[in-house]
């Protein structure tokens, strides 16, 4: 795993996309970023801590909703610049409360 971590190719503010995917029904939930520290907290945690790019800190997803998602599996890309994070929702993902952020068809 230390040699998979070493060959994530973050963006040139050290972020790479996390598109966070319910383990169980394979929705896709969210998109949000991680830097190295964001993902050694998820790994270490077992629950998503994600960077935020609007406040600029890290924020553990669920820290003031309660709606935790629980670390299942973390992939790489084949060309090691984006993140799947499979996971376990105690909740909405969404800050507006649906289940996924991705609920608003163009077509």
């Amino acid at each position: 795993m230390r040699e998979l971590l070493s060959e994530i190719k973050y963006d040139a503010n050290g972020l790479a996309p996390a598109i966070v995917q319910d383990a169980e029904t394979e929705e896709v939930l969210m998109l949000a970023y991680m830097n190295a520290e964001s993902l050694r907290l998820t790994l270490e945690t077992g629950e998503t801590v994600f960077w935020s790019r609007s406040r600029g800190q890290l924020w553990r997803k669920g820290a003031t909703s309660g709606y935790t998602q629980r670390v299942v599996s973390v992939f790489l890309d084949c060309d090691a610049d984006a993140l799947l994070v499979r996971v376990q929702p105690a909740g909405p993902a969404c800050h507006t409360g649906n289940r996924s952020c991705f609920y608003r068809a163009l077509k």
